[in-house]
């Protein structure tokens, strides 16, 4: 029996995206954030989730993706992911969830060398897919540990 994971997929601008179901703890609409300020550019604020505060994260800022141009319909599909790293969890702006795929650890690909958007520093690998690429984020490198510990901080300031 091969190797395989399960991914939770979706769509940040024009790329399809998968992180590993083992690091989602939920997936929420989106909820109204309250602005921290001196947070990083790409720290959209925090939000009250069932009374626990979660930092919000915005991966186009980060990664300086355009947004989804999205209808009616799509927005009824974004929200957040909720990330789980080791007890700090904190949220992803998502332009629109996908579905949770299994992928066999053989039709994973080391990222092209000229991979738009996102540093190749943070892609697992690339799975090639009926509409193109589902690119799988390690998100335990999407944020070195000065970046949790700085974002675990604003939270506790709140």
């Amino acid at each position: 029996m091969a190797d395989s994971r399960q991914l939770v997929t979706f769509q940040l601008g024009e790329e399809l995206y998968g992180v590993s179901i083992m690091d989602v703890k939920e997936i929420v609409r989106v909820q109204a954030i309250r602005a921290i300020p001196n947070a990083p550019n790409y720290v959209e604020g925090i939000f009250n989730l069932r009374s626990e505060i979660i930092p919000i994260i915005n991966l186009h800022k980060r990664f300086h993706l355009k947004k989804l141009v999205t209808s009616e319909e799509d927005e009824l599909l974004s929200g957040f992911i909720i990330l789980d790293f080791d007890g700090i969890k904190l949220g992803v702006i998502i332009d629109r969830i996908s579905r949770v795929v299994t992928i066999e650890e053989e039709q994973i690909q080391p990222p092209p060398q000229m991979f738009s958007g996102i540093g190749a520093e943070y892609i697992y690998g690339v799975v090639r897919n009926e509409t193109g690429y589902l690119v799988i984020l390690d998100i335990r490198d999407l944020f070195n540990p000065k970046e949790l510990q700085k974002i675990a901080e604003l939270n506790m300031n709140r």
